[in-house]
């Protein structure tokens, strides 16, 4: 059996649309015999259930997670338990041993479970465990829909869900969503429309000067055939991967930009809200 878990420096990452890394682990016998850390090559949401499926994951551990992504789980008959936080390496010792509970998309305040299945061991994860909303308003922890287009200063479209013909579907006021976002949305009404500007703190974050730094050429693989504007995964000194994005390129040596590609912008989203999923 093979169980990913979302993962960012030791944790369960709580985003799962916004993944960057999973942590793979092998299972024969109900223990873990090995693991790694893969990258999720900036594949998002429902894309993500494609990228576990095709590494052969059975069972994904995650925090937060929309019903459009455990929709696409489903599909790719991958069990889910969401709503797990800590150590991912605790995390699934206690997965194995049946003491997980899930959420699901929909957990709402009414404490209804929702099991997630059966393992090999004849164990299941149980029933509904509850994260409080960051912000009060009256869609705070509700699975809202959607739709959006996100544009910069200049007018250029950056994302839309028009575009891809589906809307957006997350919990509200639950960090899965970037603040601005939420904070816009917590408070409509189905059918109602807003536009926001977000300055960068209620975005993606200022851009972080110590997160661009030079490295030799010599010292990444196939450094020779990379140019700038790639961006690829680097490996930090404890071993896990980041992705960076190449600069500059001198003779010898690459300039990387380690941040987030939207940290630093300021952005603005013209937001419908669908539907609020009861």
């Amino acid at each position: 059996m093979r169980i990913a878990v979302t993962y960012n420096n030791g944790e369960v990452f709580q985003h799962f649309g916004h993944s960057e890394y999973f942590k793979v682990y092998e299972v024969e016998d109900g223990r873990v015999v090995s693991s790694e850390v893969v990258g999720s090559d900036g594949q998002g949401h429902g894309a993500l259930a494609g990228l576990l499926a095709g590494k052969g994951i059975d069972v994904l551990i995650c925090g937060g997670i929309g019903g459009g992504a455990v929709n696409a789980l489903t599909s790719a008959g991958i069990e889910l338990c969401a709503g797990q936080s800590g150590n991912t390496d605790e995390v699934v010792e206690k997965y194995l041993k049946g003491e997980l509970e899930n959420t699901g998309a929909n957990c709402d305040h009414h404490g209804e479970g929702h099991e997630c299945g059966h393992h090999e061991d004849g164990h299941d994860c149980g029933g509904c465990h509850h994260q409080e909303p960051l912000f009060e308003g009256k869609n705070a922890g509700k699975t809202v829909k959607t739709h959006y287009t996100g544009t910069f200063n200049d007018g250029t479209v950056f994302d839309s869900s028009y575009d891809r013909g589906e809307p957006l579907e997350f919990v509200c006021a639950m960090g899965m969503m970037i603040p601005g976002f939420d904070k816009a949305v917590v408070d409509m009404e189905v059918g109602d429309k807003v536009h926001v500007h977000l300055m960068p703190e209620e975005a993606y974050g200022p851009s972080n000067p110590n997160a661009i730094f030079d490295a030799p050429i010599s010292a990444i693989r196939r450094g020779e055939d990379l140019e700038v504007g790639m961006r690829i995964y680097l490996q930090a000194p404890n071993g896990q991967p980041f992705p960076a994005t190449i600069v500059k390129k001198t003779e010898d040596t690459f300039t990387f930009d380690a941040n987030h590609e939207m940290a630093g912008k300021e952005l603005n989203f013209d937001i419908e809200l669908v539907e609020v999923v009861e």
